[in-house]
């Protein structure tokens, strides 16, 4: 028996890395005393008032089909707070709802891209980003961010990565593994590109709200972006929100509407009580993602300074994000050897940077979604395993 061409193309490396991750839940669910940080799941619930409003819903009888691309209320409120933040007007037109930022992702590709195109990313990126962008039948071609430079743009790999088969441009900002928050002489630099050689350009803005070091500007707010940029957002990180699946697309119509047609054929649309839900969440986004900021902030500090002082590794402080990437290259170890090799002797389970994009490797990721007694008894794990390699 065979398989359709298509399952190759959402394989490879990236979808390899969750192996260690997925070792580790199991173990966990079997008793062992194991320390996850290998993935971005915040360790406390949602907020009572946003779950109050999905079960108020269940319990009113919303277990029926809803709006298509989201119901009017709920894509009025993200197209409201769009509207402030890219200092521009954006209509409920411009915005559907889908589940989760990965399928959003994945609508967008097969919007946007065909067999025959090449994507440019910006490397390192988010695991699944290649699976993703491989299921259209485009090419993706990497334009490297240094670890020398701190994993920020580089503006020469980027031009040099454009060719006359470029559809479009993908990144994240805030980036995800790197905690790199984009300024704005970088983002400048990508609309001039998009601009210049006529090009989409998809960002995902996921972790906007859980910036520490330099304030977020969205690259759809840049003059001449309006109808060329697409935005990937979510409630999963700034609400605590992972398992509802629930994110949007904000872009031009014509670009939401050929969303709405495909989304007709894979999802019809999302459950009303969870979109009641992300209304609640929505109205009261900055209340809640303000309380969620300072929790990360107080563990990002927590663990960058808990690490500083390791043999033989060294850690990135990251502009925003739950997770900080720690350079393991002065250990001797492949970062994928430390992963597995941290696991098996100490039960913290990282994942390795590498999966993510050549540049990171020798670096791990590590999250900071535990409370704080877990994290601090994660890093003296592994101090302890640094200091016998030493």
């Amino acid at each position: 028996m065979r398989f359709s061409p298509f399952v190759q193309r959402i394989s490879g490396h990236g979808v390899a890395a969750w192996d260690i991750h997925h070792a580790a839940f199991d173990a966990q669910r079997e008793g062992q005393d194991v320390i996850i940080l290998s993935i971005g799941d915040p360790d406390f619930a949602t907020p009572g008032f946003i779950t109050d409003a999905a079960v108020a819903a269940l319990r009113g009888g919303d277990t029926h089909y809803a709006d298509l691309p989201g119901r009017p209320k709920l894509r009025q409120a993200i197209a409201a707070r769009y509207s402030a933040k890219l200092g521009r007007p954006v209509a409920m037109d411009n915005v559907i709802a889908v589940a989760g930022a990965q399928n959003a992702l994945f609508v967008a590709s097969l919007c946007l891209l065909q067999a025959g195109d090449e994507v440019v990313v910006l490397d390192p990126m988010y695991v699944t980003y290649e699976a993703t962008l491989k299921a259209s039948g485009a090419t993706v071609v990497r334009a490297t961010c240094d670890a020398d430079s701190g994993f920020r743009l580089n503006a020469a790999n980027l031009q040099s990565a454009i060719t006359e088969r470029t559809r479009a441009i993908f990144l994240s900002n805030p980036n995800n593994p790197t905690g790199v928050v984009l300024n704005r002489d970088e983002l400048q630099v990508i609309a001039d590109l998009a601009i210049a050689h006529d090009l989409w350009v998809v960002v995902d803005e996921v972790y906007e709200s859980l910036c520490y070091e330099r304030e977020h500007q969205s690259l759809a707010s840049l003059p001449g972006m309006e109808t060329r940029c697409v935005v990937v957002g979510s409630l999963s990180k700034s609400h605590a929100m992972t398992g509802w699946r629930m994110g949007w697309l904000v872009g031009n119509a014509d670009l939401i509407g050929h969303a709405e047609n495909l989304s007709l054929s894979m999802l019809y649309g999302l459950p009303g009580f969870v979109m009641e839900g992300a209304l609640a969440a929505v109205l009261a986004h900055d209340e809640v993602t303000q309380g969620m900021r300072d929790i990360y902030r107080r563990r990002c500090d927590l663990v960058v300074a808990k690490l500083s002082e390791c043999p033989g590794i060294r850690v990135l402080r990251p502009d925003a994000g739950m997770f900080v990437l720690v350079d393991v290259r002065g250990t001797g170890l492949t970062s994928l050897d430390f992963a597995w090799r941290l696991y098996r002797e100490t039960g913290v389970s990282v994942l390795d940077a590498a999966a993510f994009g050549e540049p990171a490797q020798g670096f791990v990721r590590l999250s900071f979604t535990l409370g704080e007694e877990k994290l601090v008894q994660a890093c003296e794990r592994i101090a302890g395993f640094c200091e016998k390699l030493a």
